[in-house]
């Protein structure tokens, strides 16, 4: 929760929207999904040690369901285990910082389709649960109240 929430912040500053824990079509469960304002759709993979990130090898499915894939940890982590060709994110949980950028690798327009159907539908649900547990609900820049 630690680097989730810092990666949070880092995207709430940046202006995109985030879900975590979203699942996607194959099955998998991305760590936090994020639909930036161009529209653009990332992916950020948290690996909280060494051992969770040589464990892990369904991160490569996650670059088909995404615009660029990310890594994030803390600083506890050595930077040097994830690859290059992904982008990293460094996260103290009060904050975080893009080390490393991802390189851009644009989704099929069906995949995207689905995806963001299946993004909008989660933030819904969620949405709703929240309202309906009681939780106030701030209206995004744009929406009336």
């Amino acid at each position: 929760m630690l680097v989730r929430r810092g990666v949070q912040r880092l995207l709430r500053e940046m202006g995109a929207h985030v879900l975590p824990e979203l699942s996607l079509a194959t099955g998998r469960r991305a760590d936090l999904v994020a639909l930036t304002r161009q529209g653009d759709i990332w992916i950020i993979e948290i690996k909280s040690s060494i051992e969770d990130f040589r464990v892990d090898r369904k991160w490569p499915d996650y670059r088909l369901h995404s615009d660029r894939f990310f890594f994030a940890t803390h600083p506890g982590v050595p930077q040097d285990i994830f690859p290059e060709e992904c982008g990293f994110i460094l996260s103290d949980g009060y904050g975080a910082e893009i080390l490393r950028d991802a390189p851009e690798h644009r989704m099929a327009a069906a995949t995207r389709k689905a995806l963001m159907l299946r993004i909008a539908r989660a933030g819904a649900a969620r949405l709703l649960a929240a309202e309906l547990a009681g939780v106030a609900v701030p209206a995004l820049d744009g929406e009336s109240e």
